[in-house]
């Protein structure tokens, strides 16, 4: 059930999006606290890029007993609102309004659930290797997209699933350039 958006659109969705639709995802406590971007990666099986894999899981859709790794995913319902794949294509499975399971325990500037308030972008990777100019350059036109669109966003609240969830998550991990992200922002 995939289609490309055309461009008339709700805001909720981004044009430039294939448009995937997850049913991990519930109403946001208040839609219009989109305050934080959390930038997470992800490959299934770790270090292995392409395939329909990451697309199953935010489905629920993905045979775990198709991989060794896959087991512990069993029953998992997680989501993102985007997935940036290495070739810096983008694809959407949560409507921006809503809260995506994608943090899990979490905490931002002393509160807490960060889904309540964040939108999830997960980028095709590992945290131990570099990310792509595509997805560097498609990371930031989101961005930047995302900053003109929220008030409450700035540059200083887009941060890693590693800023909000320290000692449990590690992820964009050590390879990412943040400096290289910022720079390319205006706001």
């Amino acid at each position: 059930m995939t289609q490309k958006l055309p461009s008339e659109q709700p805001e909720q969705r981004l044009t430039d999006a294939l448009w995937t639709p997850s049913p991990h995802f519930d109403d946001r406590p208040d839609p219009s606290d989109i305050s934080l971007v959390v930038i997470h990666c992800i490959s299934l099986p770790e270090g292995q890029f392409g395939g329909p894999q990451v697309t199953d899981l935010f489905q629920g859709c993905l045979d775990c007993q198709s991989h060794p790794g896959f087991e512990e995913l069993e029953g998992l319902r997680v989501s993102a609102h985007l997935f940036i794949d290495r070739e810096g294509q983008l694809q959407q499975f949560v409507e921006l309004d809503k809260r995506a399971w994608h943090a899990g325990v979490s905490s931002f500037e002393g509160r807490e659930r960060c889904n309540d308030f964040s939108i999830g972008i997960e980028l095709e990777g590992t945290d131990h290797s570099p990310f792509t100019d595509a997805q560097y350059q498609r990371l930031a036109e989101v961005c930047q997209s995302l900053l003109a669109r929220y008030p409450n966003l700035s540059k200083s609240r887009i941060v890693g699933h590693s800023d909000i969830a320290p000692g449990r998550k590690t992820d964009p991990g050590r390879e990412f350039d943040w400096s290289r992200l910022l720079s390319q922002l205006s706001k």
